[in-house]
């Protein structure tokens, strides 16, 4: 399971190190072969292959003809990578999923328990700052009615 966020630094190539800490788990989880695509919400989402491959599935059912479907199928399937970590933990983020998630240097990735979002500097802030509007707001989703921190 993947959780937490980290501040990580993209080098010149466009490539982002998985720390250690999630790497060996991330290795195993993958079998070899880990699924970038981008996210309606503008960041990327890095996904362990086999766990992918159902939520792809499930998209792939989806018709194409739906007006609401059919982008967000386009995003999350026709942005989706095949990527594999190098020799040294690291994975090659494509200058067409950088552009639309607009990652620069810094880039925040965050566990999300199957899987890792990946965010720019400056929406990682914008969502954390909604999280707060949203909490202090007393109003809750339904989701999160029973909710005790």
């Amino acid at each position: 399971m993947f959780e937490g966020a980290t501040a990580l630094s993209l080098d010149a190539k466009g490539r982002l190190a998985i720390p250690a800490r999630h790497r060996e788990s991330l290795c195993a989880a993958a079998e070899g072969s880990l699924v970038l695509t981008a996210h309606p919400h503008r960041c990327l989402l890095l996904y362990p292959a086999p766990a992918w491959q159902p939520i792809r599935d499930q998209i792939l059912k989806a018709s194409s003809l739906d007006p609401r479907a059919a982008p967000i199928k386009r995003v999350l399937v026709g942005n989706a990578r095949t990527e594999e970590l190098d020799s040294a933990g690291r994975i090659l983020v494509a200058p067409e999923l950088r552009e639309y998630a607009q990652l620069e240097k810094t880039v925040y990735l965050v566990g999300m328990g199957s899987h890792f979002e990946i965010w720019s500097e400056v929406a990682w802030k914008q969502q954390n700052d909604l999280a707060a509007e949203v909490m202090s707001s007393g109003e809750l989703p339904g989701c999160f009615g029973d909710l005790v921190l």
